[in-house]
């Protein structure tokens, strides 16, 4: 079994998943010092990618960081927000630490708040 790392993001003030938002993963590279991007996209109508962030031969141990760009999506589902926005882009870091499991990180966002743990 070889592991992999999803996401999935619902936005509860409207009781759906959050189509179109933004999201990109960055992993910490010890021999730079510092975070390389990965990988970014939009989330499709399930709130998730089509296929793992990573997988095979790009799921490795390491600390990474998921960027969730909620002010941008909140934008587009025409909400009024303020100037700059209270959230702008959602951060979490997290670490890899078995390469035989799966990791899933979904995400809960509303305008005013946003929760995130370990899924399965």
């Amino acid at each position: 079994m070889s592991g992999k790392l999803t996401t999935h993001v619902l936005d509860t003030s409207i009781g759906r998943p959050a189509e179109g938002l933004l999201v990109e993963l960055w992993r910490y590279e010890p021999s730079y010092g510092e975070f390389q991007k990965m990988c970014e996209g939009e989330l499709n109508e399930d709130g998730r990618f089509d296929k793992p962030l990573l997988e095979g031969e790009t799921f490795k141990k390491g600390r990474y960081e998921l960027l969730f760009h909620v002010h941008t999506y909140f934008e587009k589902q025409g909400l009024d927000q303020s100037e700059p926005p209270f959230y702008n882009v959602v951060p979490v870091s997290f670490g890899i630490a078995h390469q035989n499991e799966h990791y899933h990180v979904p995400l809960l966002i509303a305008p005013g708040g946003y929760s995130t743990y370990r899924g399965s």
